[in-house]
């Protein structure tokens, strides 16, 4: 199991982002639109961390892995097979591979495929 992308979203982008880079080291860039504005920042094992504001109003704080898998079909079919709701079906992002999310046990969980 392999974490691809860690997303977090909160409405202090900037204090999460100081407090990261001060405690991990990491770099953050500028928004990225592609990824919801999340400015983000490479992790050491090829994995990236976003962190963006909400999309919408409704949107709660939370912290999503995205777990990388070979067939993101596939695995999206597993979770539900498995009692997972499909809140987000798998979508193509321009330069940065597909992604879904689902939700468990009242937890968020994505999915991610280069």
């Amino acid at each position: 199991m392999h974490i691809h992308y860690l997303e977090i979203v909160t409405k202090d982008v900037d204090a999460v982002c100081a407090t990261y880079e001060k405690l991990h080291g990491v770099t953050f860039g500028a928004g990225d639109a592609g990824l919801g504005n999340a400015r983000t920042a490479p992790l050491p094992d090829g994995g990236m961390l976003g962190v963006r504001a909400p999309m919408h109003e409704t949107e709660e704080s939370v912290v999503r892995p995205y777990l990388l898998v070979d067939d993101i079909d596939a695995a999206a079919g597993a979770a539900v097979e498995s009692g997972a709701e499909i809140a987000h079906p798998p979508m193509e992002i321009p330069g940065h591979g597909k992604f879904a999310i689902y939700i468990q046990g009242g937890i968020h969980h994505g999915l991610w495929q280069v």
